[in-house]
């Protein structure tokens, strides 16, 4: 059935679909191994996976396992939400880093998820499940709190309304709560998350505005949530904020303070 189904594909969607095969979970792959999880014939998996490694996109080491190539790294590097921003935002990031010591993260919307595009972990602070490239839902972390608090009032309402995954006992699964957990963070201009991933972590976020004032990304510090000092964590990450901000163009009302 699954091969029916792929033989109806276009052939974007099944180049797509080779390249989707590919996670955190499964960076290299056998060519049997990209036929199962894209669903295709060996036959078209391997003619898809030769033409992508003519290409660049996919590399091929020494035991025949494929790899996604550096081709797709120099476009990623074009995007204005990745690289891009990591480039202006680093020296931000660094600054927050040496101001705390703990782990400091840059993240971005993809939907429903938030996508962390930057991240910096001291050696001593808490082990978070967060790597660059990592997905999670938006109500479960504090830069996802922010970037939802800051979507179209539609949208908010759409994911509220949504099945709220839970990963721990204190995770938000309430739309109600949830809404005035928005609600607060737009008020004072950051989100604080606590054990809502791990029960032994709080995250720290603030709002990080491109040149037109829209937030297109957030920057957290993620520390141990049993001796967080939040009334010293606020000011620093939306500092941070900030500086990435004018760094990217943004430019604010004496009177805006909610960043």
């Amino acid at each position: 059935m699954a091969r029916q189904h792929a033989a109806a594909r276009s052939a974007p969607d099944r180049l797509l679909a080779v390249l989707a095969a590919f996670d955190h979970g499964h960076p290299a792959l056998s060519l049997s191994g990209i036929s199962r999880r894209a669903g295709l014939s060996l036959t078209t998996a391997h003619r898809l996976a030769a033409a992508l490694t003519a290409w660049g996109a996919l590399e091929r080491d020494a035991e025949g396992l494929y790899h996604v190539g550096l081709r797709l790294w120099e476009l990623a590097a074009l995007a204005p939400r990745g690289l891009a921003l990591r480039q202006v935002a680093l020296p931000y990031l660094e600054d927050l880093y040496e101001a705390t010591h703990e782990n400091v993260q840059l993240a971005v919307r993809d939907g429903t998820e938030v996508v962390y595009i930057e991240w910096l972990s001291g050696r001593s602070a808490v082990g978070v499940h967060i790597r660059v490239g990592a997905r999670w839902p938006l109500h479960a972390t504090g830069v996802g709190l922010v970037l939802l608090a800051h979507g179209t009032p539609a949208f908010q309402e759409g994911y509220c309304a949504g099945p709220l995954a839970a990963f721990t006992p204190y995770t938000i699964t309430d739309p109600g709560c949830l809404r005035r957990s928005l609600a607060e963070v737009r008020r004072t201009g950051a989100a604080v998350s606590s054990r809502q991933v791990t029960e032994d972590a709080l995250s720290v976020a603030a709002p990080v505005r491109g040149a037109d004032g829209q937030v297109t990304a957030a920057v957290s510090v993620v520390v141990p949530q049993a001796d967080a000092e939040v009334p010293a964590l606020v000011p620093a990450v939306r500092l941070a904020a900030r500086g990435i901000s004018r760094a990217l163009g943004w430019r604010p009302e004496r009177t805006d303070q909610s960043v």
